[in-house]
């Protein structure tokens, strides 16, 4: 038996009952939900950050969009919000490095 306490996708718990194997789960109360998507996101960056592909980029994005719906915000609104910040602020396409500001 092995032991995970973590958040997984929903389907996780068909595809492991496919296989053949028993599990144990439970629906993560709200006051859960927060605490298990951050830790998550941090899972998912790991993975991205050793793979670098787009499979793990995709996971991370996913755990974004679920962590804005647990804010009580939609995918709609977390992509306009990168647009508006991306409108005013700029994206990160040209590689700028600020190395300092002389006050």
């Amino acid at each position: 038996m092995k032991t995970y306490n973590k958040l997984v996708r929903d389907k996780i718990p068909e595809i492991i009952k496919s296989s053949g194997k028993s599990f144990d789960i439970h629906y993560a109360k709200k006051e859960e939900i927060l605490p298990l998507l951050e830790t998550k996101l941090n899972e998912e960056v790991s993975e991205y950050l050793d793979a670098k592909n787009l499979e793990e980029l995709a996971d991370v994005m996913e755990v974004l969009f679920e962590l804005a719906n647990a804010l009580g915000y939609s995918e709609y609104d977390l992509i306009s919000k990168r647009n508006e910040k991306k409108e005013e602020r700029g994206g990160f396409e040209k590689g700028i490095v600020l190395e300092k500001v002389y006050e």
